[in-house]
């Protein structure tokens, strides 16, 4: 189906997810100041709307606003879509965008009151990870470059570029729930360190099939030199963390360092989930899969080379 570019849509799903990328910093700072039962009741603050902003309450309600005015955009955001946008898949992804933020604020109110069990904080980061993608996507196929005739290029390798990348973002996903176990208490560090080396692999090899296969494609060069610097950053900004977490152990409190470090890297993990997620859906939409080929030779086309 042909699409209406929608430049005010487009924009503002842009700004939706810059929002989003301040949700995930005060989320990952209610964790790294030990704040999270900083206030012990939910939706309000200690009954109100305006608490004294004071200690980890400061961080804990700032969190809680922050969510709830994303909440209120992304509704704005699938009411958008359902009203302006002719694609059926866009306007489900808004509202599945919607059902995210709301379980994702459930999953938060369910974190405070029951005293952060039942591995309720996990299923909340991996979940804002989720919520974070589908915005992202959101942008990315709103722009104008996704509505343009793009050329199709085709796919000579194996397996199919469009596993490879799939499983890019499954892994990176992979180590997304180990960190974030680890930083809940709910795992040791072992699989979030494990997990790394075996993260940064499979980027790579992403990266060098990417490489091999489109190398004079612009958006898959792009691609590849994003995913390629974010991994390596994040795996530095992950040994930075480490070193001081170690350092502070006997600390009485988290430090401003070890504060910093703990929530870049994961805001750059989000990121970097976030781009391996756009990396698939530039796959789905430059490079037709097997069976379209099939079906568009069948009918005498070529695919663009």
């Amino acid at each position: 189906m042909k699409a209406t570019y929608h430049p005010g849509i487009h924009r503002y799903a842009v700004f939706v997810v810059c929002w989003t990328v301040g949700l995930l910093t005060a989320g990952a700072l209610v964790t790294s100041e030990d704040a999270a039962l900083a206030v012990p009741d939910w939706p309000l603050s200690y009954g109100t709307l305006n608490p004294p902003m004071v200690g980890g309450i400061a961080f804990e309600h700032s969190h809680r606003l922050i969510a709830a005015a994303l909440g209120l955009l992304v509704i704005l955001l699938a009411f958008l879509l359902w009203r302006k946008d002719e694609r059926p898949g866009v306007r489900w992804l808004g509202a599945f965008a919607v059902v995210g933020v709301c379980l994702q604020g459930g999953l938060g109110g369910l974190t405070v009151l029951k005293l952060l069990h039942y591995w309720l904080p996990v299923m909340h980061a991996c979940t804002a990870e989720i919520v974070f993608a589908m915005l992202v996507s959101i942008a990315v196929v709103t722009s104008r470059w996704w509505m343009e005739n793009l050329p199709q290029y085709e796919d000579r390798g194996t397996p199919p570029i469009h596993t490879i990348v799939t499983l890019n973002a499954f892994v990176i996903f992979a180590q997304i729930l180990a960190g974030a176990g680890f930083r809940h208490k709910y795992l040791s560090l072992k699989p979030h360190v494990y997990g790394a080396p075996i993260v940064l692999l499979v980027v790579v090899w992403t990266v060098m099939v990417l490489r091999r296969r489109f190398p004079q494609v612009r958006e898959m060069v792009r691609a590849r030199v994003l995913l390629h610097t974010i991994v390596g950053i994040q795996i530095l900004l992950g040994l930075t963390a480490l070193w001081a977490r170690i350092q502070g152990a006997d600390d009485p409190q988290p430090m401003p360092f070890t504060v910093i470090s703990t929530v870049a890297h994961t805001v750059v993990g989000a990121i970097l989930f976030a781009t391996s997620i756009v990396t698939v859906l530039l796959c789905y939409r430059l490079v037709p899969r097997n069976r379209e080929v099939l079906l568009a030779t069948t009918r005498g086309e070529v695919p663009a080379q």
